[in-house]
Order: C-alpha cells, then sequence, then structure tokens
C-alpha cells in the first residue's frame, strides 16, 4: 500500500483500540466521544491495507446508518486517491479494491450471503439480539472476519451480556470508559447537563450506567417491578398444566409466538419462539410439535384472517389444514391494549433463559422521543421491538380464554350420513364458526366414524326412560 495521509487523528482514549490484534472488540463509551468515528476509521484502515474484502458498519436503522455514519465515511475518505464514493448504495470503493457498505438492522435480510473480513455494530443495544449470532456471524468465517460493537448502555440488553461474556475472556478487547476516563467533555458542559437530565439519565448516557431504564419505554415500571420481585426468572414447565399459544403473525423475524401457563392466579411465560429468514406457518407449526407441551388454546390478531395473494387461501385457513386452530384476539386500540398490557404485568412470571429475546423487545420498546419539542410522540416506535411487544398486547386481552379445561371438538352442524372412501366431510369450527374444515376419508377412518355414531346414538337412547326393550340401531 502507498503511503496516504489520512485526515484522522485518534483521540487518547481510542489508541489502545486502534493498536489491538484481538478479533472481537466491545466499546461501552459515554456519549459524545467519538467511537463511531472511531469505529469507521478502524476499518477503513483494514480497508486501504487488505485487498478485495468488503466491511460493514451496521446502525440500528439505515435512516441512522445515512444520516449519522455516512456523512462520516465520506468526510475521512474523501482524499484518499482513487475512491469511489457510491451515494446511492452507501459504499466507498478503495484502490485496494475493498469496500465499506452501512446498512441497517432494520433489514438484516440485505446483509445475507455475503462475506465479511470486518464489521462494525453502532450502538448495539438498540439492535435485534440475533442479528450477529444468525446472520452475521457465518459471514465473518470464510475471511476469518472480526467484529467490532459500540455503544452506550439502553438498559440490560443484548449488549449488556455481550459485555459480561467478554469481561473474563482474554481473546476479546472490552473498553469501558466513561466521561471521566476520556476527559472529551468541558466540566461546564457536565455541569449544564445534569441540570435538564434526570439521575438515571445523567448516569447512563456519561457513566455508562446499564442500570437506567429506556426513554419512554411503556414497561419500565413493570419490568422493574418483576426483577424487584424475582419474577422474572426460571420459570419451569408444569407437565399437569395446558400450554396456551400467543402469536403475532408475519414472515420471518415478523412472527413471534409466546407460550403460556395459567397457574393459580398467575400467567407463567415459559417460552418464546422467533422466526427468522422466510420462516411461516408450516415453520410455527413444526416448531409446536417439536416442543413437548400439551396445548390448550392457539391465539392470533384478526389479520390472519387476511388472504394471502401467493396461495388464495387466509393464513387462518392455511393453519387448519395443517391441524392447527386459532381463536381470533378481540380487537382493541393500541393504547387500550398497551394499558392492559401494564395491568397483568403484576401477575406475570417469566422465564428469563427461554424468553430472553422477549425480555429485549419489551424493555426497549417505546414511544419515540422529539428532542426540540421535548415530547413523545402519540404512538409506540415500530420496529424490531414491536413484534414481541404484539405478543405480549394480545396476551393481556385474552389471558381470560386461558383455561386448563379440556378444550371443545369440531361438531358437524349437518345430520350424519356415512360418506364413501375418497370423499371428505365439511365441519363446522365452533371456534370460528364463519369458517369450516375439510378432512379427507380413508376407510378406516369412515369406520372410525361409524363407531362414534353407534356409541352416540347408543347414549341417546340409554338417557330417557322406556318401556320397551332397547335395540341396536342400524347404521
Amino acid at each position: 500500500m502507498k503511503n496516504i495521509k489520512l485526515l484522522y487523528s485518534p483521540r487518547a482514549w481510542a489508541l489502545p483500540f486502534h493498536s489491538s490484534k484481538k478479533r472481537w472488540m466491545v466499546l461501552v463509551v459515554h456519549r459524545r466521544a467519538g467511537k463511531t468515528t472511531a469505529a469507521i476509521n478502524f476499518i477503513q484502515l483494514s480497508a486501504l491495507k487488505n485487498k478485495n474484502c468488503r466491511y460493514a458498519y451496521i446502525a440500528p436503522t439505515y435512516k441512522q446508518a445515512k444520516n449519522v455514519a455516512w456523512a462520516i465515511l465520506k468526510d475521512y475518505s474523501r482524499d484518499i486517491p482513487g475512491i469511489e464514493q457510491r451515494e446511492s448504495e452507501l459504499t466507498v470503493r478503495y484502490p485496494s479494491g475493498s469496500t465499506i457498505t452501512l446498512f441497517g438492522a432494520d433489514s438484516p435480510d440485505s446483509l445475507r450471503g455475503m462475506g465479511l473480513a470486518g464489521v462494525v455494530f453502532d450502538e448495539y443495544s438498540q439492535q435485534p439480539s440475533n442479528i450477529f449470532s444468525e446472520v452475521v456471524r457465518p459471514m465473518l468465517a470464510d475471511h476469518n472476519g472480526y467484529a467490532i460493537w459500540i455503544g452506550t448502555p439502553k438498559g440490560k440488553n443484548e449488549f449488556y451480556r455481550l459485555y459480561q461474556k467478554a469481561l473474563n475472556n482474554p481473546d476479546w478487547l472490552i473498553l469501558k470508559l466513561t466521561v471521566e476516563d476520556t476527559e472529551v467533555l468541558d466540566i461546564n458542559e457536565l455541569s449544564d447537563a445534569r441540570k435538564v437530565m434526570s439521575d438515571e439519565e445523567f448516569l447512563q448516557e456519561w457513566y455508562c450506567s446499564f442500570e437506567a431504564s429506556i426513554k419512554g419505554a411503556y414497561y419500565a415500571k413493570e419490568i422493574a417491578q418483576a426483577r424487584n420481585e424475582n419474577r422474572i426468572t426460571f420459570v419451569p414447565y408444569d407437565k399437569t398444566l395446558k400450554v396456551h399459544t400467543v402469536s403475532d403473525i408475519g414472515v420471518g423475524s415478523a412472527w413471534a409466538t409466546g407460550f403460556y401457563q395459567i397457574v393459580s392466579n398467575e400467567l407463567h411465560m415459559i417460552d418464546y419462539w422467533q422466526g427468522k429468514e422466510s420462516e411461516a406457518m408450516p415453520d410455527f407449526v413444526k416448531i409446536l410439535r417439536d416442543k413437548p407441551y400439551i396445548y390448550g388454546k392457539h391465539f392470533a390478531p384478526h389479520d390472519i384472517r387476511a388472504k394471502e395473494l401467493s396461495t388464495g387461501k387466509t393464513r387462518l385457513e392455511t393453519a387448519q389444514m395443517l391441524g392447527i386452530n386459532f381463536e381470533i384476539v378481540t380487537q382493541m386500540s393500541v393504547d387500550d391494549g398497551i394499558n392492559a398490557g401494564r395491568l397483568i404485568f403484576s401477575k406475570l412470571w417469566i422465564n428469563e433463559k427461554t424468553c430472553e429475546k422477549w425480555l429485549d423487545a419489551i424493555s426497549q420498546y417505546r414511544q419515540d422521543y422529539n428532542e426540540k419539542s421535548e415530547m413523545f410522540s402519540e404512538k409506540p416506535i415500530h420496529d424490531w421491538t414491536s413484534h414481541g411487544s404484539d405478543v405480549h398486547r394480545y396476551a393481556s386481552i385474552v389471558e381470560h380464554q386461558m383455561t386448563n379445561e379440556e378444550t371443545k371438538e369440531y361438531i358437524s352442524d349437518v345430520p350424519y350420513e356415512t360418506p364413501g372412501i375418497g370423499s371428505s366431510i365439511t365441519f363446522q369450527n365452533v371456534y370460528n364458526p364463519m369458517s369450516t374444515i375439510s378432512v379427507g376419508l380413508s376407510k378406516n377412518r369412515i369406520k372410525w366414524l361409524q363407531k362414534q355414531k353407534h356409541d352416540r346414538l347408543k347414549d341417546q337412547a340409554s338417557s330417557y326412560e322406556t318401556n320397551t326393550p332397547w335395540q341396536k340401531p342400524g347404521l
């Protein structure tokens, strides 16, 4: 590589970071320390040194990547001879043939399929907890690529767990730097900030506290109370009780399902599943069958009745064909549903290990805050936290319908006549009278139906007093 003079001059706190040769690096650094600038210049140096490699910078959203990081990357690369800045792709191509591209964690599928020599996750606490393990980690394998996680804490989530995991691992670089460590901010500026910030906000933003709640989080108080009362812990599956599922229907990560049990007057959330890639209804059904649970009811929102263009069937009909009978969650405004979700939290017990992804989502489900107007938006931010949080909202609406009683079977609403082999019979869905289900009939199934008819008629005859002897009815 020819000698190229870069515009970047690292701050003192970043020198150990730039000199590190470790593959995995976690930087927990206070706000306005310049961590994004340091991380972008780290991968830029790699792109200059190494030929024909791909590097990625991932922000919580594509919009954030464009508004914040793209200006920094363009500024620090503009004087490098032979570079090409592609605005439409948020990509810089270097003379070495290597590239840096900016992405958003809100569109993880845009990352799939490529090989990476290095990646930066910025504000990792605001990104889906599975984006590294399921999406990015396999992409680093071919090049033995490295990963850098940077951010300021926003509660105890995947960023916190990553930091804790790395603390005692000599193969990782760990930096946790407060304003007193970096000394990059004027003391008068900090004094002024303290006047307008709560103690929790001040400790989070400037002293990297993981204990503070997230600004605008809907369930912050309820989650804190649940932790204080030790209701977020190991919650076992009770084999003597039914398991009810509540789903937010979608494709891939937009599908989320909670698994619940009613134990006395408590609601136990024992498990959680979220789809990935293109997983949909058939994958959900397989997940249900693979788990060891005895199921009660399955709940889904009203949009399960919407027809899919690819099949011409509703998801409700597809589920019935696969043997799963959904009940429809009563429609309720989002605000009323959130209030119901808050109320039900006092009786909710959560299995911390199996519901880890759900806890990350529900903890960060929040209103947007406008710094200029100093007001919260009326509606929640729609991002990766929405699907798990919608599961909780739906569960709070249908909790009273979750019972440990036997569920009803499908009952025919027409007089029974023995059908022929190879035909089908249509039953009314007692949970949704507007829909039906058709069952194909084999020789064995016809014999079974004939026996059911015989037994039913016998029971009906014996339930009445009669002066004449009972005779076996004809089939």
